[in-house]
């Protein structure tokens, strides 16, 4: 007993003068590989879900599912991802970030692959469901790996650009499978798709376990050699340790506030994915409504879409100079007067120039929240569960979207569904501008 109380200081020392050290590096080349390989896996997700809306779509046209089977095969892909999350947050916290991160990519990789071979569509919708559990969790495990190792100063805009990689891979997966699927049919997207998981898992093998986790489960010796190879780093190209700011060096207590970030989390993420999933998921058949015929529709839908690679690059030069909550709550506040003023418009540019701004605003908070501000809101010790929670519980309540959209069409007319999102935007703007922290620059 009188050893332990001898050891504990001797610890607590050991870890100030570690936390201290890697809150000082600086962007190294281990960095830049971290963030290279974690940006792919964040952009195979983003491959992944439009993958599925293109392969469906497929299927039910040429007969091979019927269109309940389509209903529960993109419906288990959320339900997968839900699990995912959940599962990448309690991976992650108690048996290492690299767990993590190199799991899921060869589950996902391997029964998607499985996937492009199934004989029938029960078989599909099960590989389906299992992949979509592995892919589930790069979602949790990728913004915050990004979060820990990049320098504090820095931190919102490197996490802000793996969301713009991220969003690229919507066009480019739409246009792969214009091109794709009608030649070599959707078998072909999945080998593709699972290839390229199983070639970055590969490459992603052999990345760093993160040395706070190392230092927050007194693993001093491996966080010191990781820290020791990124200070060799950065004195083989000459870079001085990084300079806190007095608001940095203080670390900010997250596990008092846990269950109000907590909170906020839940509420700021699901608002931006409902949001988001369900303007750019229906706006082709709300466009419909509104009597443009469906080729207009699905044109002016790609020009809108191009918002979402603007909007993600708006949120990586606001978040560190402008602040989390202003860009958050500023964005959710432009997001509910752009979805009121939306159905309003009756000429073409209208319809797209709005649309275009609306999506620019959804994928700002996409990059700001999602990305940046969710990890942040936990210490090293909860990260990724309260991040693996909270997008959890988004592609949770993302299930039932298309069925609520579908009776609102039916029973209530389209407008109401615009009041809905700019309703949704509101309140979460106001529970980050009341209840939310600032976390910019803070040692988390």
């Amino acid at each position: 007993m009188q050893a332990m109380m001898e050891e504990a200081p001797g610890n607590i020392r050991r870890q100030q003068e570690l936390t201290t050290r890697i809150n000082q590096i600086q962007v190294t080349p281990t960095f830049w590989r971290v963030f290279t390989l974690v940006a792919a896996g964040m952009f195979m997700d983003a491959i992944d879900v439009y993958l599925a809306s293109g392969v469906s779509s497929y299927l039910l046209a040429t007969k091979w599912a019927t269109v309940t089977q389509n209903s529960v095969f993109l419906s288990v892909g959320f339900m997968g991802l839900f699990i995912g999350s959940i599962t990448a947050g309690v991976v992650g916290d108690c048996f290492g970030r690299r767990r993590a991160y190199q799991l899921n990519l060869l589950i996902f990789g391997f029964f998607t692959l499985l996937g492009a071979v199934a004989p029938n569509m029960p078989v599909l919708i099960g590989c389906r469901l299992i992949a979509a559990i592995g892919l589930g969790t790069e979602i949790v495990t990728g913004y915050a790996m990004i979060n820990e190792f990049a320098p504090i100063s820095q931190r919102g805009r490197w996490c802000a650009a793996t969301s713009l990689i991220a969003n690229c891979g919507a066009p480019i997966t739409m246009l792969l499978c214009t091109l794709i699927i009608p030649r070599f049919s959707w078998r072909a997207m999945f080998v593709i798709a699972g290839s390229l998981a199983l070639i970055l898992w590969y490459f992603r093998r052999n990345l760093p376990e993160s040395p706070r986790w190392d230092i927050n489960h007194q693993r001093y010796r491996q966080a010191e050699a990781t820290i020791a190879q990124l200070e060799t780093e950065m004195a083989a190209r000459h870079l001085a340790p990084a300079v806190l700011e007095e608001n940095a060096a203080t670390s900010y207590d997250n596990d008092a506030h846990l269950r109000r970030n907590l909170l906020v989390a839940i509420v700021a993420v699901t608002a931006v994915i409902v949001c988001q999933y369900t303007f750019t998921s229906w706006v082709p058949t709300l466009l419909v409504k509104k009597h443009l015929a469906v080729v207009s529709s699905l044109a002016f839908s790609a020009v809108m879409m191009l918002g979402a690679p603007v909007g993600a690059l708006i949120g990586t030069l606001l978040v560190d100079r402008v602040g989390r909550k202003p860009t958050i709550v500023t964005a959710f506040g432009l997001s509910a007067i752009l979805g009121l003023w939306y159905p309003a418009q009756t000429t073409a540019s209208g319809v797209m120039l709005v649309g275009f701004a609306l999506t620019a605003c959804f994928y700002v908070l996409m990059a700001v929240v999602v990305a940046v501000y969710t990890s942040e809101l936990f210490s090293t010790t909860y990260r990724f569960r309260g991040a693996g929670v909270a997008n959890g519980i988004s592609k949770l309540v993302t299930i039932g979207m298309p069925y609520l959209v579908a009776w609102l069409l039916t029973n209530v007319g389209a407008n109401v569904i615009f009041v809905t999102i700019a309703g949704i935007a509101i309140f979460a703007g106001l529970v980050v501008l009341f209840w939310g922290p600032e976390t910019n620059r803070r040692v988390i």
